[in-house]
C-alpha cells in the first residue's frame, strides 16, 4: 500500500514545535529548564500533541536535531567534494570535522540541549553513531604505522573536539572567534593525520590544503 501522507495540520503543528523549541532553547541560559509544556505553549498546541508526536522530551530534541542536521547530512552521503563521498580519506577527514564543528557553532543551544538529555549519552545517539562509522571507515583506508592502527578510537578522539560542552565553553564562556576554533581544529585534526599522511601519496595530500579555512587576523 502506498505511505500515507502526514495530516496538512500535522505538518503545521510540527512545524510550529519545532520553531517554538528552537527559540526557547536559544534563549535559554539552561536548555534543561525548558519543558514540554513550555514548548506546547509557546507552539500553540496541547501538551499531548508533543507526547503523541516525539514521545518524550528527549524524543523532541533529536527530532529537531535531526531535522536541522539534514543538510549535512545530505551533503555527506551526496554532494561534492570535500565532503562527499567521492573525496579521498585525507580531504573528507578535516572537512567532515569542519563542517561539524561549524554545525555545532550555529546550533550550539540545541546541541547542548541534546548532550545533556538525562542519562542518555551522546554517543549512543544516531547522529554520533553515524559520523563515528563514517570517520573510522576514512581512517581505515589512510594507512598508518602499528602504533596507530586504531582507527575506531581515534575517531572518537577527533570528534570530542567538536562536542557541544566543549564548544561552548570555548566559543561562549572563552570568546573564541569562530574562524580561531576552526583553525584550532584543522591543525589538532593535521597533527592526528599526519602520521597516516606520510603514506598517501602527495597528490591527495594537497587536497587537504583546500579544506581549511583561512586564518582571520585579531
Amino acid at each position: 500500500m502506498p505511505e500515507r501522507k502526514p495530516r496538512k495540520d500535522a505538518v503545521r503543528n510540527r512545524a510550529a514545535v519545532f520553531a517554538a523549541a528552537d527559540t526557547l532553547f536559544t534563549q535559554c541560559q539552561s536548555p534543561e529548564d525548558i519543558t514540554m509544556a513550555d514548548i506546547a505553549a509557546a507552539a500553540g498546541v496541547g501538551k499531548g500533541t508533543l507526547f503523541r508526536a516525539f514521545g518524550d522530551r528527549t524524543g523532541l530534541i533529536r527530532a529537531l536535531y535531526e531535522a536541522r542536521l539534514e543538510p549535512l547530512r545530505n551533503a555527506v552521503e551526496e554532494g561534492p567534494p570535500p565532503l562527499g563521498p567521492v573525496a579521498p580519506p585525507l580531504q573528507r577527514v578535516p572537512a567532515l570535522l569542519d563542517a561539524v564543528l561549524c554545525f555545532k557553532l550555529d546550533n550550539r543551544h540545541l546541541a547542548l540541549a541534546l548532550e545533556g538529555t538525562g542519562a542518555d549519552s551522546p554517543y549512543r545517539t544516531a547522529h554520533y553513531e553515524r559520523w563515528h562509522a563514517l570517520l573510522r571507515d576514512l581512517l581505515q583506508q589512510i594507512p598508518a604505522p602499528a602504533d596507530l592502527d586504531s582507527a575506531d578510537f581515534t575517531a572518537h578522539a577527533l570528534l570530542a573536539a567538536t562536542r557541544a560542552d566543549l564548544v561552548e565553553q570555548l566559543a561562549g564562556e572563552k570568546g573564541v572567534p569562530r574562524e580561531e576554533l576552526r583553525r584550532r581544529l584543522a591543525d589538532f585534526t593535521a597533527g592526528v593525520l599526519g602520521a597516516r599522511a606520510q603514506r598517501v601519496p602527495a597528490d591527495e595530500q594537497s587536497d587537504v590544503a583546500k579544506t581549511r579555512p583561512a586564518s582571520t587576523p585579531n
